[in-house]
């Protein structure tokens, strides 16, 4: 399955077994300071990674479902003008679809679960 579709939350693995707990996704320091929840499409999230998250392990990547979050999301320029999800309001663990661990590797991040080219 392509990652078209769906949109991304990096965070810590320890952050997502918190919010499975929880239930809700906690903010990170960021989405505080800013008042909403920084996500990535599919197309952005990897590059997300290596521009916000270089140097960190034990990251995860949630694959979010846009049609199941229960909260104002819009779509708002960012990085060179892009348009990045960003969440007003609490994003519930049944939105998201699953866990996906990250890696680096050279300073460049991709999915543990997919193989590369």
């Amino acid at each position: 399955m392509g990652r078209g579709g769906y949109f991304y939350k990096i965070l810590p693995a320890r952050d997502w077994r918190a919010a499975e707990s929880s239930g809700v996704v906690p903010y990170a320091a960021v989405d505080e300071r800013d008042g909403y929840m920084h996500m990535s499409t599919g197309e952005q999230v990897l590059e997300t990674a290596r521009l916000h998250f270089k140097g960190q392990t034990d990251l995860v990547a949630l694959e979010i479902d846009p049609a199941l979050i229960d909260g104002d999301v819009r779509l708002e320029p960012s990085r060179g003008g892009a348009l990045f999800p960003h969440l007003y309001g609490t994003l519930s663990i049944d939105a998201v679809l699953r866990a996906r661990s990250l890696i680096e590797s050279n300073g460049e991040f991709s999915f543990a679960d997919e193989t590369r080219a």
